[in-house]
């Protein structure tokens, strides 16, 4: 039989009995089949209780920065995950409503209610509503994390360094056989009537149309969202670009990343069915990438659940604010509007390029997301506006943004996770970085041609 690790399952209102006619999951972080451990953990208590399993997904078009470009890439995920569920006798709502007011409307005839971890404010608030407006058990599991957020760490960790030392002897048992958690359900049919409307359609634009949701940043039509692409997308990558990854992933003119980011972010795979994927293959890459499919990415988790500035100026070290405040006033040799950010149009070709592949294409290469955002705090009037610049423009175009891994990558930008350096105009003792570097490093010209190529085959109101 199937067995949950409880140390991914929280109870978050103490209560510990409910009555009704079915098991509620409310989906919302892990869209998805395999190795979803809140969706696995609602069809055992729907076993253990005799009850049917409803799966619940609420759209709501007031999600904060997302717009038409993040809800057609989940949506396609979300009606893989429809079908596959309706498959297997399971019935799935989607409904056009705010996803805490669902789930409490559902939970009314549940017996009790599962969902997935939380990490960002406004998510952990959903869950806060839901638990204090419900009379049945409200459980929290996680399931986006290899370990558990709190088991890895009880307090926001200084670097990699720090957090590493404790997760690494924690991996191989949470990602051991225990950690297969196919779903198994042998339940009834829920067959009544729910509390809320099913606007399910076949496409995505067709349950779009029931909302409202910003349509200002288009969709990127190469990404197709969802657990079958996702696979795709990790059988390419280890077959194809694993071996060079350690050489090559940091160079922005060559095609060496995962790509597995934005599938990662709307919960489409599981980090412990890629990591059980790439450890058995026989490069020493392997390393390299586990670094940051577990190390990295816990470290940006860690830091947006401890740190309540997390999406602040002020939520960054205070050595880093301090020598920013020092160097406030100091005369900046090129300053931009954010239009001219947004549009791409600064002196340099090769930010340019990356402002240009991030607002069509949805992504960029992350060693030049790192330049990009060091250009921002360079050519913005104060470090403060610089960094609200940079978070705007990469939860608006990127597709995997608002994620830990977004707010920690421009965090990092202005020190966070860093050191101090050398100290110099304008950056302080903050980590400069300038196109001489990249010219030095990589063949810049090569990176300006697959931009365009990438460009090309994509489309965006402001393509």
């Amino acid at each position: 039989m199937l067995m949950i690790e409880m140390n991914r399952v929280r109870l978050l209102n103490g209560l510990e009995r409910g009555r009704g006619k079915y098991v509620l999951y409310w989906v919302q972080g892990c869209v998805r089949l395999s190795h979803n451990d809140g969706l696995a953990f609602a069809a055992q208590e729907a076993d253990r209780l005799k009850l049917p399993l409803v799966v619940y997904f609420g759209i709501s078009d007031e999600y904060p920065e997302a717009s038409y470009r993040h809800y057609h890439v989940l949506l396609e995920g979300v009606l893989e995950l429809y079908e596959e569920l309706r498959a297997r006798g399971i019935r799935m709502v989607i409904a056009g409503i705010s996803p805490e007011k669902g789930a409490v409307a559902l939970g009314r005839d549940a017996a009790c209610i599962i969902t997935d971890k939380a990490y960002v404010r406004h998510e952990r608030q959903w869950r806060t509503f839901v638990a204090s407006h419900t009379e049945v058990p409200f459980y929290e599991v996680e399931s986006n994390l290899l370990v558990p957020v709190e088991i890895a760490s009880q307090k926001e960790e200084y670097s990699a360094y720090t957090l590493r030392r404790k997760i690494e002897p924690m991996i191989s048992y949470y990602a051991g056989d225990g950690a297969q958690t196919q779903m198994e359900y042998r339940g009834p049919l829920y067959a009544d009537d729910l509390s809320l409307e099913d606007i399910r359609e076949e496409r995505a634009e067709l349950v779009l149309a029931h909302t409202a949701v910003d349509r200002s940043v288009d969709r990127v039509p190469a990404v197709t969202g969802g657990y079958t692409r996702a696979k795709e997308q990790l059988r390419d990558f280890i077959e194809n670009r694993l071996d060079g990854y350690s050489a090559y992933s940091g160079d922005p003119a060559r095609d060496f990343s995962s790509n597995l980011s934005l599938y990662l972010h709307y919960g489409f795979i599981s980090p412990v069915e890629i990591y059980r994927e790439v450890i058995g293959a026989d490069t020493p890459s392997v390393a390299d990438f586990i670094e940051q499919l577990i190390v990295r990415r816990h470290l940006a988790f860690n830091f947006v659940y401890y740190n309540p500035l997390y999406d602040s100026f002020e939520g960054l070290p205070q050595w880093a604010k301090r020598t920013l405040s020092v160097h406030q006033e100091d005369v900046r040799e090129n300053l931009y509007t954010f239009s001219q950010l947004e549009a791409g149009s600064t002196h340099d070709q090769y930010w340019n390029a990356a402002q240009k592949e991030l607002r069509v294409t949805g992504t960029m290469h992350n060693y030049m997301r790192m330049y990009w955002g060091k250009k921002i705090l360079e050519w913005s009037p104060t470090p403060a506006e610089a960094f609200d610049r940079a978070l705007k423009l990469n939860n608006r175009y990127q597709l995997d943004g608002r994620d830990p891994n977004g707010f920690t990558g421009v965090a990092w930008c202005f020190g966070k996770h860093d050191r101090p350096w050398s100290e110099r105009e304008v950056f302080g003792q903050i980590r400069y970085m300038n196109d001489r570097g990249l010219k030095r490093k990589f063949d810049m010209e090569r990176y300006l041609r697959k931009v365009d190529e990438r460009c090309a085959g994509s489309r965006s109101l402001f393509g």
